[in-house]
């Protein structure tokens, strides 16, 4: 599933050619993604403009002054700004179609969502949707600190991992970048959350700022069906320390990475340099 940096890499790709446009139209191929579409979705947007691209967590928000439209990409979806004469494919369940200049359509964004987990949905304005209600700050933010981690981690006997991927304590660090941030400040996955100290969560939290902002910077991790809105897919896998090399040797002190599972997710790490 596309994480936090694979949905900002998204949201930059698109706000440039969404940003103050006028929806003419919104076409529904079929009412329901993973919930049922909304019916404000194809009332309410059309004759708005796009104020704002804006990102919460791994939900994309295309605000207008009537409410927001609430995006989540799930496993496989794809937004493209594509001409509107292009022609509808497979999966291509939703058309936002964009007026330009003389009040002619000349553009379209599109969700193709082949496995239909993503979702469309409605936020009203001044309201924030239920989905959203709940979660945790942004790891990017200046809420996201070693004394919040600190402590929201005291008593917590499950383990840090655990912790980092709540989305109800921090959003969008997901398996990849949690794996590779407690890989980066040395400390182990299984420890428990409450057994950390101070110290060592200010290093937790600079490493995921860091390597997520680096994820950022190269595009996202490259995932099976993840593909930037310029087709392109992202490369940051090409520098992952830990994830997905369970087995291979450590990059630091050569001896084979250990696997298991925590959390339900697969994790790597190395029982000398993480403690």
């Amino acid at each position: 599933m596309p994480e936090l940096p694979e949905v900002e890499t998204t949201r930059q790709g698109l706000a440039p050619h969404l940003h103050g446009r006028q929806i003419a139209e919104v076409v529904l191929r079929r009412p329901d993604l993973r919930w049922p579409i909304p019916r404000e979705i194809a009332l309410q947007l059309p004759g708005e403009r796009i104020l704002a691209v804006q990102r919460r967590a791994k939900y994309l928000l295309l605000e207008t002054a009537a409410g927001a439209a609430v995006v989540h990409l799930g496993m496989s979806g794809k937004l493209s700004v594509l001409p509107p004469s292009t022609p509808v494919r497979p999966h291509d369940h939703v058309d936002i179609r964009l007026l330009g200049r003389g009040g002619r359509v000349d553009a379209v964004l599109r969700f193709n969502d082949p496995r239909r987990f993503g979702c469309l949905l409605w936020q009203p304005l001044g309201t924030v949707h239920p989905l959203l209600q709940t979660l945790g700050p942004e790891p990017l933010s200046e809420a996201f600190n070693a004394d919040y981690l600190f402590q929201r981690s005291r008593g917590r006997r499950a383990p840090v991992k655990t912790l980092l991927m709540d989305q109800r304590i921090v959003v969008g660090v997901g398996n990849i970048y949690a794996t590779e941030a407690l890989f980066a400040a040395g400390v182990s996955p299984a420890r428990a959350a409450g057994r950390i100290g101070h110290v060592r969560y200010d290093r937790i939290a600079q490493e995921i700022q860091r390597i997520l902002r680096k994820a950022i910077q190269r595009g996202g991790t490259t995932l099976r069906d993840f593909l930037a809105p310029d087709g392109v897919a992202g490369y940051f896998a090409q520098e992952l320390s830990a994830y997905g090399r369970g087995g291979k040797p450590c990059q630091r002190c050569g001896r084979a990475l250990r696997q298991t599972v925590i959390a339900n997710r697969s994790t790597v790490w190395c029982v000398d340099c993480q403690r």
